[in-house]
């Protein structure tokens, strides 16, 4: 657990949620392990990272996607739900809108 310390905030908490990334995560469960209120934590976390914590989440779960699509062969249902998206659909929506291209573009790197 954190305390309400910020300069821990950063790292620490980040590496904490990295670990938990195929878990569903609430702003709620992040504060909790920051020992912080959701206010706080936004508020801290922002002013480290530049971004608010579960837009943060979002992406590193779209950047594990990502690493596990081109490192592995898991079926883009188990990809899903060990990044925290828990449906196809759902990693694809996100995968789109960060990535600018379908889950679905890892069968032309196999090519």
């Amino acid at each position: 657990m954190l305390g309400t310390d910020s300069a821990d905030l950063g790292e620490t908490l980040q590496v904490w949620v990295r670990h938990k990334l195929g878990e569903p995560l609430s702003l709620a469960d992040i504060a909790a392990h920051a020992m912080m209120s959701r206010r706080s934590l936004t508020r801290h976390f922002r002013a480290q990272t530049g971004t608010r914590p579960l837009r943060w989440l979002l992406t590193q779960r779209v950047e594990r996607a990502r690493e596990l699509l081109e490192t592995t062969e898991l079926p883009l249902a188990r990809v899903a739900e060990a990044t925290g998206f828990g449906a196809v659909e759902t990693l694809r929506h996100h995968f789109v809108r960060q990535v600018g291209t379908t889950p679905s573009y890892r069968s032309a790197l196999r090519r």
